[in-house]
């Protein structure tokens, strides 16, 4: 069954386009069973069936159309039949961090009349919080009142946590209003993550009213909310001369939090994955899962500090933290290294960042790629001839220790690497030859950024590079960039998309 080929411990994980061909089905292909479905879903599914049977549909389709219009294709093809199946897709997709495809799934169930339960709006919520997608988490929230369930107050958190990750400190103080109205009680961790939701967004008078609620009511500050001030003030715009200042007197005064303060961490959050970094939306996040010492927990309020005194360039700030951390008898892990190095290379200052690389390497301690990473981006800030050598010798040692980027990493490093204005490009260049030698295709940003660099140097129009860069670009744009060619193919069923277009390939349809 295609729902095992979904979930990621009863097999591979499926291509992009072996994705999309499962995603979405209509009841033009359903046959006698479609016809009862049609009752179910009512108007909605009536006016999708009145689309799809208009001129230009057809003609986009009509062969396709014809090869699946029998039940036996409908049953070959059905990724999911019953609510346990449909959950087993959401979590699958979740687990690929494939989290555009959420609404797309659910949209799927109501065609096929599956009464989502409780559980399947947790695990879309929580793949909204994971990717960041705020306008499909109200809508998950909505469906769900419509169908006579209260969020209750994780569910509520979730939300939350979800605007602070999109910098929207409005909606989260609109969300505590509503759980006042629906009488649903808020915990200790609905006020932490309010308190970082607002300091994503650098509301730092908000900050500061929710802790003097939080201390009037008798609780104390833990470290997730001395790493939420310190965010706040780093975020802050216009920042203030002494944020630097700022931030080293909330590290001095978090060192009096107790263990016994810290925010209970319930079971759902188990459940369903999500660390406190992540919930917090904590600079950690990222790393929170990773075994052995990358990140040392009760280091979080360092780590907050770190990250923000490497965000504002302070090299003098972040000298006083490492003697702070040390007479604290700690030493850095893998995350504060990695923001001491971004601190010095994004200052300019190319030999100290390599220094601290080429020392903690050396220290014999656990190390990621994420290092490499930093020291390869780091290097590329102002495109010197120095520094984009580093970047491309970097890469090739990592190449030499078996060290592969993944997407996330090779689309950052090429989005940078493709704004060299001089030179001959070949950082960008290696790196793009990375990603594909792993069948990557990198984001519509990325690909444009290289594309429009490959096109201000003199390449020859027929240059094998440029002509699969055009292509891949060429099809990103119908997929992801807007305009007349982007509204045709969202209004395209899914099961037609699998089609490719005349003359157009299937890179970058995801």
């Amino acid at each position: 069954m295609i729902v095992a080929q979904l979930s990621p411990r009863l097999g591979p994980a499926l291509s992009s386009s072996s994705l999309i061909k499962t995603v979405r089905f209509t009841q033009v292909i359903r046959g006698k069973n479609g016809t009862a479905a049609n009752r179910k879903t009512g108007a909605r599914s009536k006016s999708f069936s009145k689309g799809y049977r208009s001129p230009l549909l057809k003609r986009l389709g009509r062969h396709y159309s014809a090869a699946a219009s029998s039940t036996a294709e409908y049953d070959k093809r059905n990724y999911a039949s019953n609510l346990s199946e449909y959950n087993t897709v959401v979590g699958s997709l979740i687990a690929q961090r494939r989290h555009f495809l959420l609404r797309e799934v659910y949209d799927d169930m109501m065609l096929d009349g599956v009464q989502p339960s409780r559980e399947t709006f947790y695990s879309l919520i929580v793949g909204t919080l994971k990717g960041a997608r705020l306008s499909d988490a109200f809508f998950f929230r909505d469906q769900m009142k419509a169908m006579g369930l209260l969020p209750d107050v994780s569910l509520y958190n979730f939300l939350i946590s979800t605007c602070g990750k999109c910098k929207n400190s409005d909606q989260a103080v609109q969300i505590l209003e509503e759980m006042k109205i629906n009488e649903v009680k808020p915990n200790g961790q609905t006020y932490v993550c309010l308190l970082n939701a607002c300091a994503a967004a650098g509301r730092l008078d908000r900050v500061y009213a929710i802790v003097r609620d939080m201390t009037a009511a008798g609780a104390g500050l833990n470290k997730f909310c001395y790493a939420g001030l310190i965010a706040a003030h780093m975020n802050k715009k216009p920042l203030s001369d002494d944020t630097a200042k700022r931030i080293i007197e909330l590290v001095e005064q978090s060192k009096g939090w107790s263990s016994v303060e810290s925010s209970n961490y319930n079971a759902e959050n188990v459940m369903m994955g999500i660390s406190e970094e992540e919930l917090f939306n904590l600079p950690t996040a990222d790393y929170a899962h990773r075994r052995g010492a990358f990140i040392i927990k009760p280091l979080t309020v360092y780590h907050a500090a770190f990250h923000a005194c490497a965000e504002l360039r302070n090299v003098e700030a972040i000298q006083t933290l490492l003697e702070m951390l040390k007479k604290d008898g700690n030493s850095p892990d893998v995350f504060i290294t990695m923001q001491v190095m971004r601190c010095y290379l994004h200052s300019g200052d190319i030999d100290s960042g390599l220094k601290i690389f080429e020392e903690y390497m050396k220290s014999g301690k656990i190390s990621g790629i994420e290092l490499y990473t930093t020291l390869v981006e780091g290097a590329m800030v102002g495109y010197t001839p120095k520094g984009m050598q580093l970047a491309q010798d970097t890469l090739v040692m990592m190449g030499s220790r078996n060290l592969s980027l993944g997407l996330r990493q090779g689309n950052d490093l090429l989005l940078m690497a493709a704004g060299e204005k001089t030179g001959g490009y070949t950082t960008a260049n290696y790196i793009w030859d990375l990603m594909r030698a792993r069948k990557f295709t990198p984001s519509l940003q990325a690909v444009e950024a290289y594309y429009n660099g490959l096109k201000e140097r003199e390449i020859p129009e027929d240059d094998p590079r440029l002509l699969e860069v055009s292509r891949i670009y060429d099809n990103l744009r119908v997929r992801f960039g807007g305009g007349r060619t982007y509204f045709l193919y969202r209004t395209t069923p899914f099961r037609m998309r699998t089609q490719p277009q005349r003359g157009v390939g299937t890179e970058g349809v995801t």
